[in-house]
């Protein structure tokens, strides 16, 4: 079992930055893909980002060249950055590590840009 637990959301101004963390548990954490799901009041969830165990990275369209998703294995975290901030990234953020085919979910932060 690996527990996730996100942090850092909050109330953003547009055109501002805010950086989410995840911690999981687990000695295996350098394994795990991680990665980042967003959902919108009435919206299909999306996915955002996702760094894989080797490094690589995938980003959605709507936060490519705004966001940045990076790890730190010594601390079994993970983290988004998001700049330049929109009103449409307003959601409520979810955390979520792959491990040995299963998927294990945060209770999620909520992110409101507004001004």
């Amino acid at each position: 079992q690996v527990r996730v637990v996100e942090s850092g959301g909050g109330l953003v101004q547009p055109g501002g930055s805010l950086r989410l963390s995840c911690v999981a548990s687990g000695s295996i954490f350098s394994s795990y893909q991680m990665g980042w799901y967003r959902q919108a009041f009435g919206k299909r969830r999306e996915l955002v980002a996702t760094i894989f165990s080797d490094g690589a990275i995938n980003y959605a369209d709507s936060v490519k060249d705004r966001f940045i998703i990076s790890r730190d294995n010594g601390k079994n975290t993970v983290y988004l950055q998001m700049n330049s901030l929109k009103p449409e990234d307003t959601a409520d953020y979810y955390c979520y590590a792959f491990s040995a085919g299963t998927e294990y979910w945060g209770q999620g932060t909520r992110v409101t840009v507004s001004a």
